[in-house]
């Protein structure tokens, strides 16, 4: 099994004063909350002097007036989250290192339909779809691919938005429900298989999670409420695990992220290939969420996991 690189500090005075960004007004204001509890306990568990502070017009406030040094974000979604770029390049303008994707990365990634143009160019497997601009055919759409299909917002996460349409007369409801949200709408061919995800830390896949719900399909209750969804851990054996993670370590680097992240993943039950799905730039880090589930694999626990995330805004030579 692989494990992490050595720890490169030990003192928690190296990290100064940090920022931990969350809450914010996207519809994943409340995962975002609880997520940033958790982080701000674990770093103060470890001794850093770490902040909560909520949302972008009060972390712009703070580094206006020097408060931090460095900023862990654990803002989720758009319009008001941290994973759509826009809190980077406030953190860019001032200067202040943070964890996670850079602007380009994070913007990137919130826009699913520009993401799989990335890695289709890239020869990167994703599952056929087409883009639903407004006065699009839904139903034409649906037969050009084939039904089932996905319907969902082209920029929201943790299951927002998303139905799963297995008959045209469920076409209508499934547009309306994702027309809620704001920006370009996505359709695409529904892969029926396992679902699994796989995080990334630095330049390192961790084991996959084999995702194994009560319910159909891992929904927003199946993530963040229920507690009978199971997480096998690693997902895989063998040649199938090792080729995840080399496809999952792609699709997040050709996307231009970096720091930390999760790359959603379907197998298909049939012919056992993967089909990439999407990148999250600032996961979940409740008591659910996979990427902490996948660290433990490694014997790295929450705390552990936290601290090293936050490590990677210190510069090599900060030692």
């Amino acid at each position: 099994m692989s494990s992490l690189p050595v720890r490169r500090h030990e003192d928690p005075a190296v990290f100064g004063r940090v920022a931990v960004l969350l809450g914010g007004t996207s519809s994943e204001r409340e995962v975002s909350l609880d997520s940033g509890r958790n982080v701000l306990e674990a770093l103060r568990g470890r001794g850093v002097d770490a902040q909560p502070v909520d949302g972008i017009p009060a972390l712009a406030k703070a580094l206006a007036a020097g408060q931090f040094d460095r900023v862990f974000n654990v803002l989720h979604g758009h319009n008001g989250g941290g994973e759509d770029g826009i809190v980077q390049g406030l953190m860019d303008a001032f200067g202040v290192p943070y964890t996670g994707s850079d602007v380009l990365g994070s913007a990137l990634s919130m826009d699913k339909i520009r993401t799989k143009q990335v890695w289709l160019s890239l020869g990167l497997p994703t599952p056929r779809y087409v883009r639903l601009g407004k006065g699009s055919d839904v139903h034409a759409a649906a037969r050009e691919l084939g039904l089932p299909v996905i319907v969902k917002p082209a920029n929201e996460g943790s299951s927002v938005g998303v139905s799963r349409v297995f008959d045209d007369a469920q076409l209508d409801d499934a547009v309306a429900l994702a027309a809620r949200y704001e920006g370009e709408l996505l359709m695409e061919q529904l892969i029926e298989g396992d679902e699994l995800t796989v995080a990334v830390l630095g330049a390192q896949a961790l084991p996959s999670i084999r995702i194994v719900p009560k319910g159909q399909w891992y929904d927003y209750n199946a993530k963040y409420i229920a507690e009978d969804t199971q997480y096998l851990c690693p997902g895989l054996e063998g040649e199938a695990e090792a080729e995840i993670r080399r496809i999952a370590l792609a699709a997040f680097q050709a996307a231009g992220c970096a720091g930390w992240g999760r790359v959603d993943v379907m197998r298909d039950r049939a012919s056992g290939q993967f089909y990439l799905l999407e990148v999250n730039t600032a996961p979940g880090m409740t008591s659910h969420s996979l990427v902490p589930k996948a660290a433990r694999q490694l014997g790295v626990e929450f705390d552990e996991l936290c601290w090293r995330i936050l490590e990677q805004t210190v510069a090599e030579s900060s030692r």
